[in-house]
């Protein structure tokens, strides 16, 4: 096993490399033509985020079985190169967790006591606390926004404080919130009125980004603390200033200034504002995880092990992938359905394989199922591998049956996802060779081939509604490519499922549910 390393580790990731007998080189300073020279030599390639693996250095890496990157993101390296070569890429996404969330709590101590602008004045020879009066924690009402790996952590912290915590998450299930032992928001306007402190821990999504605005503040509590160390964008930085002199927000910490590298943030002038340069992660500790778990994964990558955080391939052998591939396929576009048309909070998965199906090792379509379920609302990379940890984290249940007969299929694959007393089904089936079908949405039979751009409507099963909706759609400028009807004969009802050549505006979509008859309309994006 030989690697190259081109950017630094910590010392105990190159350690755990070397004691399981791989041939390391370390090369932290190579030009891009240098690298290029030289990756045709090595199984494994160790980066971090300023190296670009992509296909360029890919058609010189004719060993390359994996590619580890030491941190979160792969920003940096071109997945589909690497998928169609079959070369592993692995991260690191749980390495950091702690030390992020002892940041963001460090920076509630500093803002609620103003120890750097204390600290600054007994520096200048001044003794003065004036005006810099702190405030105590205990009996005050902390706000989660987020309540994932870093935000749970955060809350079982504060928690032994004396502090009440509630949080809003609607993407977590009410069962996680009980264990936490956390109150759960509906609505983010919410928490932001009973909550003396804020503190995010979202992913940046197109979900998320300014999610914290003018409109939230209006509804916040007054003397407010606010904490991001999640992404900047989050919290919007014009809405924050524009809070604090209004005095709706007292004080703030905030370790992703926006404009990072670059020290440009406007927040950098505001008083009671203290800023760190993205530091959640730099801890001695984080980075030994780091650089150990990466060494873990590369190793039992070039093992031919199970990898926890393999990014872009699941867990089966080379032929068994073959005979599966088209189930993967299914599985995923069933899962990414879900949260696309529903948004309560996922309790439990059930997945019923009928027919030839029912005989293959259908855990890896689960797993397929499930990424595609988590997909839509987490930023963060979701893969085969780490799709039922993530499920587990988020207290939702999953569970498989099989039956060997089903009418009218040859195979069939259907998902009940239940939450809060209620049920959503779909299910699909493969035609021909890996054809894709989706056959079933809430009890509407269909024969829908799934598309990138689609329309679920739900509406009153009378004439003139299905009209309406072409003629919103042609002056939308919206194609429509295919149209299938499901019938409810006993409820009067009907859903539509339209395939489209282009994404649909949010204003069409107002127009199209405005229609008369129209019980309701979803956008699809697959």
């Amino acid at each position: 096993m030989k690697i190259l390393i081109s950017e630094q580790i910590a010392q105990k990731g190159v350690e755990k490399l070397t004691q399981e007998g791989a041939s390391v080189d370390i090369k932290t300073n190579l030009s891009r033509e240098e690298l290029l020279a030289i990756i045709g030599e090595y199984d494994a390639l160790i980066v971090r985020s300023n190296t670009k693996v992509n296909e360029e250095l890919y058609q010189k890496a004719t060993r390359l079985k994996v590619v580890g990157r030491a941190g979160n993101g792969v920003d940096n390296i071109e997945m589909n190169g690497a998928t169609k070569r079959g070369i592993i890429v692995v991260n690191t996404p749980e390495s950091n967790i702690v030390s992020a969330a002892e940041l963001s709590i460090g920076l509630l101590f500093a803002t609620c006591r103003n120890i750097p602008q204390l600290h600054n004045r007994l520096q200048e020879r001044v003794w003065d606390r004036a005006g810099l009066k702190g405030m105590e924690l205990q009996g005050k009402t902390v706000g989660i926004v987020g309540l994932g790996r870093i935000g749970s952590l955060v809350a079982t912290r504060l928690k032994s404080f004396g502090m009440n915590i509630i949080a809003y998450d609607p993407y977590i299930s009410d069962s996680r919130f009980k264990n936490l032992g956390v109150e759960k928001q509906e609505k983010l306007e919410d928490l932001m009125s009973k909550c003396d402190i804020l503190t995010v821990h979202t992913p940046k999504t197109e979900e998320t980004y300014g999610m914290i605005g003018k409109d939230q503040f209006k509804a916040a509590k007054k003397g407010m603390t606010v904490i991001n160390c999640a992404r900047a964008g989050i919290v919007n930085e014009a809405a924050l200033i524009e809070a604090m002199k209004a005095n709706i927000v007292k004080r703030a910490g905030v370790d992703v200034p926006e404009g990072e590298p670059e020290p440009t943030s406007p927040l950098l002038d505001v008083d009671n504002v203290i800023i760190t340069p993205h530091a959640g992660a730099d801890t001695v500790e984080a980075q030994d995880n780091v650089g150990i778990t990466v060494a873990q994964e590369v190793i039992a990558a070039l093992r031919g092990e199970m990898v926890p955080n393999a990014v872009n391939l699941p867990t089966l052998p080379a032929q068994e992938l073959d005979t599966v591939k088209a189930y993967l396929k299914l599985g995923e576009t069933l899962g990414k359905m879900y949260y696309q048309l529903e948004k309560e909070a996922v309790d439990k998965v059930e997945i019923i394989y009928r027919g030839e199906v029912a005989a293959m090792e259908t855990s890896v379509i689960s797993l397929a199922i499930l990424k595609g379920l988590f997909e839509p609302v987490l930023k963060e990379r979701i893969n085969y591998v780490n799709a039922n940890i993530i499920a587990k984290s988020r207290g939702v249940t999953v569970t498989e049956s099989k039956e060997s007969i089903v009418e009218n299929y040859l195979t069939l694959i259907t998902v009940k996802v239940k939450s809060k007393g209620r049920e959503f089904t779909i299910s699909g089936t493969t035609f021909g060779k890996g054809e894709l079908r989706i056959v079933e949405i809430n009890g509407y039979e269909f024969d829908v081939h799934p598309a990138p751009y689609m329309l679920i409507a739900e509406n009153m099963d009378k004439p003139g509604v299905v009209g309406q909706m072409g003629t919103l759609l042609g002056v939308g400028k919206v194609n429509i490519a295919t149209m299938q009807l499901g019938r409810k004969f006993t409820e009067q009802q009907a859903m539509m499922v339209l395939t489209v050549d282009s994404e649909v505006s949010k204003e069409t979509l107002e127009f199209l549910g405005g229609v008369e008859g129209i019980l309701r309309v979803r956008f699809v994006k697959l």
